[in-house]
């Protein structure tokens, strides 16, 4: 018999650092007005230098399970969706189970871009519903500063650094929320649009080797707000659900105007789809996971809640689906998050 399974925390971590559209000014041709019209974004937060993926995983990592109320020792997996490592091995999630205290979990990466996380629960939720683990710990979590081109004024205003995190369990009989319909696509033929160089690039292999990320913005544009309407659509009607029936939907935080049309393409109301890119930009594969304990925190997912979600990201890669939400405590703040920000 197949397992349902539940979120039962989320978590999430930010660094201190702001980096505002001013401050993108004096360092780019760019304005405040052109970054927020084109985006919708006003500022994004920028890992410090000891700062990394894994640690600032860790700390999202330790609010979800603090949110669950459940001990580290019991957690039998961890997945990382990131592409943003810490380093070529080990992997980040190894890294995250050693700093959270997990030592009886199997740890591993998976590296879909911005649709990380998608992939990643996506992949727990098999391990949970054969009965291959009871407890898994899914992150999102990217230092994308570190692989921007500071000289693009296409690109480097785009991006930010953070972590995401939920706990998934196994549901027992008669309790509520399970993830749904979890549906994945890939289209390598499209990987020229969106990638990111790196040691092992041929014409560049080698330690001195930098990794850089190149993306053809209004191809991805394009190609975003179709594809991620479309599996929408197809996740919901494998759910067995019509719009009118969800009652949120936590997109990859992108770009507002590809939500805004990607949400009109839907039929769903902007006032059902949560955003926060105007403070965060896009964290790549920790959007999601960020947005959804920002939409439990602010109380806009209650139990029961049919909730949406969709990424779209380098690969080309993207997908969608449906969680009826559990009900969780409200994650305890990291300190970064609690302090408040400093302005750069």
């Amino acid at each position: 018999m197949t397992v349902s399974a539940r979120i039962t925390g989320t978590g999430r971590y930010l660094p201190e650092r702001i980096l505002t559209n001013q401050d993108l000014e004096r360092m780019v041709e760019t304005s405040d007005q052109w970054i927020r019209e084109r985006t919708g974004i006003r500022e994004r937060r920028i890992a410090a230098d000891h700062e990394t993926s894994s640690s600032m995983g860790a700390e999202a990592a330790r609010a979800a399970l603090a949110s669950a109320e459940l001990d580290p020792r019991e957690v039998d997996l961890v997945i990382a969706g990131t592409c943003t490592p810490d380093g070529m091995f080990p992997a980040v999630a190894s890294r995250i189970q050693y700093a959270i205290g997990a030592p009886h979990a199997a740890a591993f990466d998976v590296n879909s871009a911005c649709n990380g996380f998608l992939s990643a629960i996506s992949t727990a939720t098999q391990f949970i519903g054969t009965g291959a683990a009871q407890h898994a710990v899914v992150l999102g979590t990217e230092t994308m500063s570190r692989i921007l081109d500071w000289s693009d004024r296409t690109t480097c205003v785009l991006f930010g650094d953070g972590a995401g995190a939920v706990v998934l369990e196994a549901a027992q009989p008669g309790e509520p929320g399970r993830v749904e319909a979890p549906l994945l696509r890939s289209d390598g033929s499209q990987a020229s649009l969106l990638y990111a160089t790196g040691p092992c690039t041929p014409g560049q292999a080698g330690i001195e080797a930098e990794a850089r990320l190149v993306m053809d913005g209004r191809a991805v544009f394009r190609s975003a707000v179709n594809a991620m309407a479309d599996i929408c659509s197809d996740a919901i009607a494998a759910a067995g659900l019509t719009v009118d029936d969800i009652a949120l939907c936590v997109p990859h935080q992108a770009n507002e105007r590809i939500l805004a049309a990607t949400a009109k393409q839907l039929g769903l109301p902007m006032e059902r789809v949560f955003m926060n890119l105007d403070r965060y930009g896009n964290t790549s594969s920790a959007t999601i996971p960020i947005a959804l304990s920002e939409a439990s925190d602010e109380g806009r997912l209650q139990p029961g809640d049919r909730v949406l979600l969709t990424a779209f990201g380098g690969g080309l890669s993207w997908g969608a689906m449906v969680l009826e939400w559990s009900g969780v405590r409200a994650p305890l703040a990291t300190a970064a998050v609690a302090a408040g920000a400093r302005a750069s």
